[in-house]
């Protein structure tokens, strides 16, 4: 049996970028702030800090999910309101912050989600980017029941979305720095 593209690694590799008109430190302290993830990010509604000093490695986070119908609408996806934990694995005020997807039974997945800041001229080049490894239980969920045909499909709409989002999410969040 042939190998299947859900065995590639890395999975998903993309990052955005965007100029930012603050200090990394400035901006830090927005990103780092998941609890404000709401007012970005295109799926987490929010969420809450459920153990650890919050922003730091180690803690874990309860993000508060919501996905339409129109979202890869062709297919299996947890459609609706949904919840995630994450832990922070890497924390550096002004340069990086980074967390970890974990799986319901709360094990480490190669799922990582995080923002890098670095001077520039006016402020700050913010930096959004995803990797996913291994495929996680999630995606290995979704994809069960298709063929190979239809898995690459998902993969290839898959990263799309996930392009989009982060563009997306890094103009949200240039617009709540401006606002403050």
């Amino acid at each position: 049996m042939s190998e299947s593209i859900i065995d590639t690694s890395p999975l998903f590799e993309l990052r955005a970028d965007i100029h930012v008109p603050a200090s990394p430190l400035e901006v830090y302290e927005v990103v780092s702030d998941l609890g404000r993830s709401g007012e970005w990010s295109p799926e987490c509604r929010g969420g809450e800090w459920i153990s650890g000093e919050p922003r730091t490695v180690g803690a874990v986070f309860r993000g508060e999910n919501l996905r339409g119908e129109d979202v890869v609408g062709w297919a299996p996806l947890v459609r609706g309101t949904w919840y995630t934990e994450a832990r922070v694995v890497a924390a550096e005020p002004g340069r990086t912050f980074r967390w970890m997807m974990l799986s319901h039974a709360r094990e480490d997945q190669e799922s990582v989600w995080g923002f890098d800041m670095a001077p520039a001229a006016g402020g700050c080049v913010l930096t959004h980017h995803f990797r996913m490894g291994r495929a996680t239980a999630g995606i290995h969920k979704i994809v069960a029941d298709l063929d190979e045909t239809d898995r690459k499909k998902f993969v290839q709409d898959w990263t799309e979305k996930l392009e989009k989002d982060l563009d997306e999410t890094l103009k949200r969040i240039k617009g709540v720095i401006e606002k403050q």
